[in-house]
């Protein structure tokens, strides 16, 4: 007997195999997905420490006094003698 012929789905025209093997993934996502983070984080960072405006203060020294004066804000009208 002989080797089993291929079933007629898994061949073409000229009786050569058409299923192609399939690779199994190696982790390309993973990569992409952290080389986006890494560009992302360092321009988060770039942003944060570089002076957006010539000669007044950095983005995150401006962001925390923004927040300091919405707390100083907020505790004031909590302490309003208003009942």
């Amino acid at each position: 007997m002989g080797p089993p012929h291929p079933s007629k789905r898994d061949t073409d025209a000229m009786n050569t195999p058409t299923r192609k093997l399939r690779r199994r993934p190696r982790g390309q996502a993973m990569i992409e997905y952290s080389s986006i983070n890494v560009f992302m984080i360092m321009a988060l960072c770039f942003a944060v420490t570089s002076n957006v405006f010539p000669g007044r203060h950095n983005l995150l020294e401006l962001f925390l006094m923004a927040y300091q004066t919405y707390y100083d804000s907020y505790y004031f009208v909590l302490n309003l003698p208003f009942p």
